[in-house]
C-alpha cells in the first residue's frame, strides 16, 4: 500500500516537472541552452521531487497506521494506543482529537460494562423471577430464578419470544394482558397459577422506557411457603380455640350449676369430678403447648450426658404401670444387656418415653398388650454409618389407616377426635416427641396397621458415635 502511494505522489512530481522539462528541451533543439543541462536539471529535479514525495508519504503511511490501530482497538472495546504527540499540523490535530475522542468511547463502554456485570449479578442473586418484555411482549431478558419458577432450559436463548411461551397458565397471562393495557401505572397482584407446578405468586410490572419503544419488567415473588405458614398459623389458632373451648364451657357450665345449688350430694361430687377432670385437661394442655414452644424457639436448653438404655425405658414403664393396670393392658419392659450407651438428655427423653407410652396405653383396648424394648442401630450422618440406639414402643391397639401417618405428628392432628379427647388427649404428644428427637439429630419412624397395633420408633445417636466425631 506504501508503495501504491509512493508510486502515484512520484508520478504527480513527474506531472508537475513536465512542462519545465518540455521548455527546456525546446530550448536546447534551439541552441540555447546544453543538452546536458537540460539532462541534469530535470533530473535533479525528479530526484529531489521523488525524494520529498517518499518523506511525506512515508509520514502519511505511519499515520494511517496509527488510526487504523485505534480504530481496532475500538472494534475490540480496548484502549487505543496512544497516538505521537505532534501539533505541527492539522493532521497531528485531528490525531489528537481522535485519541480524545477514543478514549472517551472506550472509557464510557468500559462503565457500561460493568454497569452490565453489576445487573447481571444482581439479576442471577435475586429471588424473585424476574423478566423483561419489549413493547409487542417479546421477552428481552429473564434470570434464573424465572427459568426455575417457569421450569425453562438453562440452555436455551428465549429472547425475542413472546412472553406467554415461557407459561402457559392462564391467571398469569392474564396479568401480563393486563399490564400491557396500563402502560403508566404499576399493577400488583397475588394469585395461583398451576403450570408448571402449583405456585402461589406475588407479582408487579411496571412499565419502563427503551429508548423510543415501551417496555415492561415483571417480577415474580413465590410466596408459597408463606402461604403454607399462614395456613398452618391459621389451623393452630383455630384448633388451639377449640381445645380451650371445650374444657372452659364444661368448668363454666358445672361451675354455674353447682352455684345455683344442688341438693343432692352424689351429683355435687360427680360435677366437681368432672370439674377436676376439666381442669387436669386444660392444665396438661397449657403445659404441653409451653414445653412445645419452648423446644421450637430453642430455650429448652438440653443438658447432654451418656445414658443407659434399659434405664431410659425401665424408669418411664414404672411410672405408666398403674394406668396401665387401670386399662387392663399387660405392659412388658424388654430391655436387653449389652446395648451402647445414648448421648441424651435425660430428662427430654424420659418425656418422649412417657408420652410414647402413654399413647399406646391409651389407644390399646383391654386386655391388649404394650411392650418397651431397645436394639442396636444406626444413623445416616453426612454419608456415614453413626451407632445408635432405637428405643420401640409397640402395641396391639386399634392401629392408625396409613393416609394418616405423615400428619400424626402435627400439632392438634387426631385421627379419631372424638375418642382423643375422650381419653384426654392433647394432641400434642407426638409433636413434642418430634422436636425432641430432631434436637438430639435423631429419628422417628411410626409404623402401623388397623386392627394389628402400632409401633414407634425413636433412633438416638450413642455415645460412642459422639466419640468417633471427635
Amino acid at each position: 500500500m506504501a508503495n501504491s502511494y509512493r508510486l502515484r505522489v512520484v508520478l504527480a512530481v513527474a506531472a508537475g516537472l513536465f512542462p519545465e522539462v518540455l521548455l527546456l528541451v525546446v530550448l536546447a533543439a534551439r541552441g540555447a541552452v546544453s543538452i546536458w543541462l537540460v539532462v541534469a536539471v530535470s533530473g535533479a529535479g525528479f530526484m529531489i521531487g521523488a525524494i520529498a514525495a517518499a518523506a511525506v508519504v512515508g509520514d502519511w503511511y505511519r499515520r494511517a497506521e496509527r488510526i487504523d490501530a485505534v480504530a481496532e482497538a475500538l472494534e475490540a472495546r480496548q484502549a487505543p494506543p496512544h497516538l505521537m504527540r505532534q501539533n505541527r499540523d492539522a493532521l497531528a490535530r485531528a490525531e489528537h482529537r481522535l485519541l480524545d475522542a477514543a478514549d472517551s468511547v472506550v472509557s464510557e463502554v468500559q462503565s457500561l460494562t460493568d454497569q452490565r456485570d453489576e445487573f447481571e449479578a444482581i439479576l442471577r442473586s435475586m429471588t424473585e423471577a424476574v423478566v423483561v418484555t419489549g413493547s409487542r411482549g417479546e421477552v428481552v431478558l429473564l434470570n434464573g430464578a424465572a427459568r426455575r419458577m417457569f421450569a425453562l432450559d438453562h440452555e436455551t436463548r428465549y429472547a425475542g419470544r413472546d412472553f406467554v411461551e415461557l407459561c402457559r397458565d392462564p391467571l398469569l397471562q392474564d396479568f401480563v394482558a393486563q399490564a400491557m393495557r396500563n402502560a403508566s401505572e404499576v399493577l400488583s397482584s397475588e394469585f395461583l397459577i398451576q403450570n408448571p407446578a402449583q405456585h402461589h405468586v406475588a407479582a408487579s410490572a411496571a412499565p419502563v422506557s427503551m429508548t423510543h419503544h415501551g417496555a415492561w419488567v415483571f417480577v415474580f415473588h413465590d410466596v408459597t411457603q408463606l402461604k403454607a405458614y399462614e395456613t398452618v398459623r391459621t389451623d393452630f389458632i383455630s384448633n388451639l380455640t377449640h381445645e380451650l373451648r371445650t374444657p372452659l364451657a364444661a368448668l363454666y357450665g358445672y361451675a354455674e350449676t353447682l352455684m345455683q345449688g344442688v341438693d343432692d350430694s352424689e351429683l355435687q361430687r360427680r360435677f366437681l369430678g368432672i370439674i377436676d377432670r376439666q381442669a387436669r385437661r386444660l392444665a396438661r394442655l397449657l403445659d404441653d403447648l409451653i414445653s412445645l414452644s419452648d423446644l421450637e424457639r430453642g430455650h429448652s436448653a438440653l443438658h447432654f450426658e451418656n445414658l443407659e438404655a434399659p434405664s431410659v425405658i425401665s424408669e418411664a414403664a414404672e411410672l405408666m404401670k398403674v394406668a396401665a393396670a387401670r386399662e387392663g393392658v399387660h405392659l412388658e419392659v424388654q430391655p436387653p444387656e449389652g446395648l451402647l450407651k445414648l448421648f441424651g438428655d435425660h430428662d427430654r427423653l424420659h418425656q418422649v418415653m412417657l408420652n410414647l407410652l402413654d399413647n399406646a396405653i391409651k389407644y390399646t383396648p383391654r386386655g391388649g398388650h404394650v411392650s418397651a424394648s431397645a436394639k442396636t442401630a444406626t444413623l445416616n450422618g453426612g454419608g456415614k454409618a453413626i451407632p445408635a440406639v432405637a428405643l420401640l414402643i409397640a402395641d396391639t391397639g386399634e392401629g392408625i389407616p396409613e393416609r394418616d401417618i405423615p400428619r400424626l405428628t402435627e400439632r392438634f392432628y387426631r385421627v379419631d377426635r372424638a375418642r382423643s379427647r375422650e381419653l384426654g388427649g392433647t394432641g400434642l404428644g407426638l409433636a413434642i416427641v418430634k422436636h425432641i428427637v430432631q434436637l438430639h439429630q435423631g429419628s422417628l419412624k411410626i409404623e402401623s396397621r388397623v386392627g394389628v397395633g402400632t409401633t414407634v420408633t425413636v433412633t438416638i445417636p450413642a455415645a460412642e458415635s459422639q466419640r468417633l466425631a471427635v
